[in-house]
């Protein structure tokens, strides 16, 4: 009876450690993942309940699916916002940098921050706002996943940056507040550009918009619109632009997990538009095979006749 009284009471204390543990991690997103939250009003004495910031709602889903998902809140911002109602003057904090937290830590060697850092501090968002514009305007701390790195899914990697890009330049609040101009326009600044939609969903926006270095898997140095590149032929060719930076994930994937043979094969031109559809590759390699094939037995043959 002791023993089983004695289980009873570890068991209660494992449970009730836990339930502190998970009530320390879910506190903030209690309120900010939900559409309402509830405060005591001191005016009228009771608690009421008020609509939250749409701004300030989370996706509870998406930040464990991020790179920062096992983080606490008070992780980055401060630990002032344990304390509620929050201090109004806590929207002022201002929030870390990438380098902040990852500049200098060998642990993070291969992903280059402080190269990052330099080509970023060159880029036309940089010049024109200085340290107002910072990592956090284009990489959602709490949501950011690694797709160039990890997705072995070239339309993914193209959804995912370009969602970046088009969180503020295809938002009008946002994007006032980095710009003077009341609306983007962006399908207007892109009216040159034949099918606009094929494009926005095949190619990244920074495939355009940017200075492709081979040294980084993404290059930070967004060009002022009037340095992007606006010639077909740079894309639509065997030497394409493309293969030096949106498809060069494709062409380490095949050398890292397909071996040599499987690197020949994967060695595509990427003739944007010609060579794209996976099954045509194969029965077009198949066909090859084939003539191959055919030949040498007819060559057999005539050899055995002779």
């Amino acid at each position: 009876m002791r023993v089983s009284q004695l289980r009873l009471s570890l068991l209660l204390i494992f449970l009730a450690s836990f339930a502190l543990n998970l009530k320390a991690d879910n506190d903030c997103l209690r309120c900010h993942s939900n559409q309402t939250h509830t405060i005591y009003n001191e005016w009228t004495e009771r608690n009421e309940k008020r609509l939250m910031n749409p701004y300030f709602i989370l996706d509870s889903l998406r930040i464990k699916a991020g790179v920062h998902g096992s983080f606490k809140c008070i992780d980055c911002h401060s630990s002032d916002y344990e304390t509620y109602p929050h201090q109004g003057d806590l929207k002022l904090e201002p929030l870390s940098t990438c380098i902040d937290c990852h500049g200098g830590d060998e642990n993070f060697a291969d992903y280059k921050f402080e190269q990052i850092e330099e080509e970023f501090k060159k880029s036309t968002h940089a010049r024109a706002l200085g340290d107002q514009f910072t990592c956090s305007k284009c990489h959602n701390q709490h949501y950011y996943q690694a797709k160039a790195r990890t997705s072995e899914n070239v339309k993914d990697i193209v959804k995912s940056s370009n969602e970046m890009c088009l969180s503020c330049h295809d938002d009008s609040p946002r994007y006032q507040l980095v710009s003077e101009s009341q609306s983007p326009k962006l399908i207007e600044t892109h009216n040159w550009l034949p099918n606009q939609k094929l494009h926005f969903e095949n190619v990244r926006c920074i495939e355009c918009h940017t200075e492709v270095l081979d040294s980084l898997m993404v290059s930070h140095n967004i060009l002022p619109k009037e340095k992007a590149l606006k010639l077909c032929v740079e894309c639509h060719t065997s030497d394409s632009h493309l293969n030096a930076s949106l498809y060069k994930y494709k062409n380490i994937q095949a050398r890292s997990q397909k071996g040599a043979v499987g690197n020949i094969l994967s060695n595509k031109s990427y003739v944007i538009g010609a060579y794209q559809n996976e099954i045509l590759n194969l029965l077009s390699i198949l066909i090859f095979l084939g003539v191959i094939t055919g030949v040498i037995v007819h060559t057999f043959f005539r050899i055995i006749k002779k």
